[in-house]
């Protein structure tokens, strides 16, 4: 090559074929008209020049999420200072975060109808219990009075009396005082 503001032009059948007989054939510059034309993108159609666009657009848009991360992380930090040289302690702002969020959730709509859903629910639970237990109440009085229930008792109160007083004759027998002219015997001593 004898000069160095000769172009190659890689689009040439004779690419890489250049001997050193040639070096002396000037090599005209491609012309605008012989340029491809502008292929389409396989990303939706796009030509080559929106895509170059698109993506310098895309590099300055993450560009500027590091630089907004970068700062953030600094906010941070500074907020974790000023935090820490007024004693605020993480627990401290994880209560307070939770105690906002009871009120918030306090005053809204859906937990005023589920609170007052559940009242009612309450008190109609409450009013069905009460008549339960009167409906019981009655019905074991009735029982109680009915003519089988009564047989029952006296055929239970029968078998008390014979076992209660088996059982006193059995007691006053050990603690009764023996005879006159009984020995006490040497089984039961005397206390």
């Amino acid at each position: 090559m004898e000069s160095a503001s000769q172009d190659i032009n890689l689009n040439s059948p004779n690419k890489g074929l250049l001997s050193d007989t040639m070096t002396d054939v000037p090599v005209d510059n491609v012309s605008t008209a012989a340029a491809p034309p502008p292929r389409a993108s396989p990303y939706n159609g796009l030509t080559e020049a929106e895509e170059e666009e698109l993506k310098s657009e895309l590099a300055k848009v993450e560009e500027e999420i590091g630089t907004l991360r970068q700062v953030l992380a600094a906010k941070e930090r500074h907020c974790g200072e000023l935090k820490r040289k007024l004693g605020l302690t993480p627990l401290d702002g994880l209560k307070q975060n939770l105690t906002k969020s009871w009120h918030d959730v306090q005053g809204s709509n859906a937990y005023k109808k589920t609170q007052e859903t559940l009242s009612q629910a309450g008190q109609k639970t409450s009013a069905a219990l009460s008549n339960v237990g009167s409906v019981l109440s009655r019905k074991f009085g009735d029982m109680r009075n009915s003519a089988t229930f009564k047989s029952f008792e006296d055929r239970v109160g029968t078998i008390k009396s014979k076992v209660v007083g088996s059982r006193e004759n059995s007691v006053d027998e050990l603690h009764s005082p023996p005879a006159s002219g009984d020995k006490p015997s040497q089984d039961n001593p005397a206390f």
